[in-house]
């Protein structure tokens, strides 16, 4: 399944949002790999339902969602037809997003900002708290991890809309961990720095120029693998993580630190 590290999450049940493609694949992936049930949301019904069915075939337990989560009613419907299913949800990685058009903010548009950030915050938020309802009356703990970036550590000029999203992402976190870690949830983020994704490879086709200037930033001189983050989020959810409450992981191949 990819993944170059071993867990076991077997009885247990993992919620994977933007699970199409990219990095949410990858994890979704990794978790079934590792012994769990996986459901896999993601606004792309039929990619979504594709990507669950191959995992099915390959003899894993995996179920498919449509959820757009920038929709509250649509995130809470998801997660109640996880537990109808499968009776508890113990992990999560809240992952969906979206791009931003590169532009000063001057002439970015508010709808741009909005759009960008229904998404990427709102839409955190809108899965914490579903997940969390659930988790804190199952009594069992469970682990959560966020998907920031790179651009929630840094800015970079041209995506104020973005690194708001994922600076506010960080912010929930750490709040939220707080609330949550004596009850033994454990919330955390992750930060990806620039991985081999549609959305990378779609970046890098439309905005050669601005890509070539953030690869020049990439100590490590490679573009990250999404199963690298895949076993960066099973690490946060593993009882190796278990003293681990409201970080930020970078995994950026040395970007923020450079």
């Amino acid at each position: 399944m990819n993944s170059s590290v071993v867990y076991s999450f077997e009885k247990s049940v993992a919620l994977v949002t933007g699970a199409a493609s990219g990095m949410g694949l990858a994890t979704a992936k990794a978790f079934a790999a590792a012994g769990a049930s996986v459901v896999m949301a993601d606004i792309n019904e039929m990619a979504v339902a594709q990507a669950a069915d191959q995992l099915i075939a390959d003899g894993y337990d995996a179920m498919a969602v449509c959820c757009n989560v920038a929709d509250e009613a649509q995130v809470k419907a998801m997660v109640e037809r996880t537990v109808a299913v499968y009776g508890q949800l113990d992990f999560a990685f809240n992952n969906a997003g979206i791009q931003s058009p590169v532009a000063e903010v001057a002439d970015a548009t508010g709808e741009d900002f909005d759009a960008v950030n229904s998404v990427n915050m709102r839409g955190v938020w809108n899965c914490m708290k579903y997940e969390l309802l659930h988790m804190r009356e199952q009594g069992t703990g469970g682990a959560i991890v966020n998907c920031s970036s790179l651009g929630g550590l840094v800015g970079i000029a041209g995506r104020s809309a973005y690194h708001a999203g994922k600076h506010g992402v960080l912010g929930m976190t750490k709040s939220v961990a707080l609330e949550y870690a004596a009850r033994g949830i454990r919330v955390n983020a992750i930060c990806p720095g620039i991985i081999n994704t549609p959305m990378v490879s779609t970046m890098l086709e439309t905005q050669p120029d601005a890509m070539a200037e953030l690869m020049k930033l990439q100590p490590i001189g490679r573009l990250g693998e999404a199963r690298e983050i895949a076993d960066a989020v099973l690490w946060l959810c593993s009882p190796g993580a278990s003293f681990v409450i409201g970080h930020a992981l970078a995994v950026d191949g040395g970007y923020t630190v450079a």
